[in-house]
């Protein structure tokens, strides 16, 4: 490997690319999010941007060949993105913070133990209908 490259590996995830109605309201919150994350802005173009971590990137775009308006995570398909957010104080300060940049708590009856007693997340819905999962480290 050359200087300053990561290794890579086989099978790791090389990039996730979600399609949304509206490009400004997607960057808005998951720009917050991503950055929080500590994942950094890469590729920036009309119809989309992309963050990266390490080797992985995602993108965001407002494909002109998109062919609905609504993502349901509820259909088949992409249900979530569960993102290592830490230990749960910082699932905690992001929740906190999550309302002001257009994302929802979902399950508010169960958190932080929606997936289960032995877990400790965050799940967060945008108003796009994407949801994602912030899983705080236990150890």
């Amino acid at each position: 490997m050359g200087a300053g490259r990561e290794a890579l590996t086989v099978g790791g995830l090389h990039h996730v690319e979600v399609w949304v109605p509206d490009l400004a309201a997607a960057i808005a919150g998951w720009g917050w999010l991503l950055g929080e994350l500590g994942w950094t802005p890469y590729q920036d173009w009309p119809a989309g941007r992309s963050w990266r971590l390490g080797p992985t990137y995602l993108v965001i775009e407002e494909s002109p060949a998109l062919s609905g308006r609504v993502h349901d995570r509820l259909a088949p398909g992409l249900n979530h993105l569960a993102f290592h957010a830490g230990p749960p104080a910082a699932v905690d300060r992001l929740v906190g913070a999550a309302p002001e940049h257009g994302w929802e708590l979902l399950f508010p009856d169960r958190h932080p133990h929606a997936g289960g007693p032995g877990t400790y997340a965050a799940y967060l819905t945008d108003g796009q209908g994407y949801e994602v999962e912030l899983v705080a480290a236990l150890d």
